[in-house]
């Protein structure tokens, strides 16, 4: 942390200075697969927001904890290209009440450098504002907790 004020902070990371907007998120990752790393910023409501890739289609992330599985909305799942017909119907208690999904497998799922292959996801028949970054991907990772940020670095 080089500087703080009342709407940014200038950091350095790697040789490289960079100035991070309230709200703003960050990832920065390392360039090896075993122990690749991502450091998220949390955003003004202590969330964290990234942007990541499920079958290499680019997905906007919130990290949930509280989520078992990755779970994605109706649209994204169809930009991605997945389909559910192979999926299984499955009901699901959220933070909104029940709701059906399809459980699918995502061939990968990217995080910065992270990359977790064959990872269990739910669709949900309704759309979704972000898709939620859950334990089937978390549970690979060691997640570091430090004020504002989250490092997630791959175990396995």
């Amino acid at each position: 942390m080089l500087a703080v004020d009342s709407d940014s902070a200038t950091i350095e990371a790697d040789g490289r200075k960079r100035v991070l907007r309230v709200g703003q998120n960050v990832a920065s990752q390392s360039s090896g697969q075993a122990g690749a790393t991502a450091v998220l910023t949390g955003d003004a409501g202590g969330h964290f927001v990234t942007t990541g890739s499920i079958n290499g289609a680019t997905v906007r992330f919130l990290v949930d904890t509280g989520a078992t599985m990755i779970s994605l909305g109706a649209s994204d799942a169809r930009r991605i290209g997945i389909d559910t017909r192979s999926g299984q119907a499955a009901s699901v208690t959220t933070a909104n009440g029940q709701a059906r999904v399809m459980r699918v497998k995502l061939d990968s799922v990217r995080v910065g450098e992270i990359v977790v292959n064959s990872v269990d996801g739910l669709v949900h028949e309704q759309d979704m504002p972000l898709a939620l970054l859950g334990m089937s991907f978390l549970n690979r990772l060691e997640m570091q907790r430090d004020g504002p940020t989250m490092t997630l670095r791959k175990r396995y």
